[in-house]
């Protein structure tokens, strides 16, 4: 049995803005009955590009019914700008972290808001994108690779958990993996300059401050480094982040990912305790 937090609880069994905006200028549908998640989207931006008004409607688990009023609540009041920077990460750390097994329920919503921005701006539908990979739930080789890259996936396992994909007949296993291989050799940094200890530390130390404390202190929480020893990044959690269950998915996927892009890809965040 999947371990929910009381925040995915409470946005289950209480969702907020669920229903249909009626005068809505941006909506997004995504997802099918037939795959077992579906959601729409309805915002309504003002005049000045502010989203005024976020509601949705969806058919999915607690954690589609979760991470779809957590989306709404996080849309209210940003500009179409704002908007468009929220990850599927962010809709997971909103509400403390979702099962991985139901990380694709924040990637609906993600996928959603994209889909609800494109018309707001008037842009055609988008055909589907890329080769369809995985038959049974109709997942196209674009969509994993972009689960991939923005969720720092190294595994089937993961990205079934993100996408879906794989996780019906898995006859496509063996050609995700070749997938995530790819996308791992794209991404292998050229030759970088040798960085000295005391810059290393002053980059971990400036990014976590301005890329990282941010988000966690939103939601109660907070992150100190502790000491780093090579490529071994030792923090500690503190707030709610120290008691969330999901703690680990947070160091992992926002911690970790955002270190290795902007400091140094060999980083490996631990959590110590004092």
């Amino acid at each position: 049995m999947w371990e929910y937090t009381d925040k995915v609880k409470e946005h289950f069994l209480n969702p907020r803005n669920a229903g249909e905006v009626e005068d809505a200028n941006a909506v997004g549908e995504v997802g099918s009955m037939a795959c077992g998640d579906a959601l729409k989207l309805t915002l309504k931006v003002n005049d000045e590009g502010t989203i005024e008004d976020a509601k949705f409607q969806t058919f999915g688990c607690a954690s589609a019914i979760a991470s779809a009023s957590a989306l709404t609540e996080l849309l209210k009041g940003k500009n179409v700008e704002e908007a468009e920077k929220i990850t599927n990460q962010e809709i997971a750390n909103y509400l403390g972290g979702l099962p991985k097994e139901k990380m694709h329920c924040s990637v609906l919503g993600q996928q959603a808001l994209e889909s609800a921005l494109s018309n707001y701006k008037g842009e055609a539908p988008k055909e589907q994108e890329g080769e369809v990979i995985c038959e049974c739930f109709g997942v196209t080789d674009v969509e994993i690779r972009k689960a991939i890259k923005e969720n720092n996936l190294s595994s089937v396992e993961e990205v079934t958990n993100y996408t879906k994909a794989g996780g019906g007949c898995e006859t496509c296993h063996d050609t995700i993996q070749e997938l995530i291989a790819k996308v791992r050799e794209e991404e292998a940094p050229a030759k970088r300059p040798k960085l000295s200890n005391i810059r290393k530390i002053k980059m971990i130390e400036e990014t976590l401050e301005r890329e990282i404390r941010p988000s966690l202190q939103q939601d109660g929480g907070d992150i100190e480094l502790i000491d780093v020893i090579g490529n071994r990044v030792l923090v500690a959690t503190r707030g709610a982040c120290a008691v969330c269950k999901s703690s680990d998915l947070t160091l992992t996927h926002l911690v970790e990912k955002k270190l290795r892009d902007l400091v140094w890809p060999e980083l490996v965040v631990e959590e110590v305790t004092e």
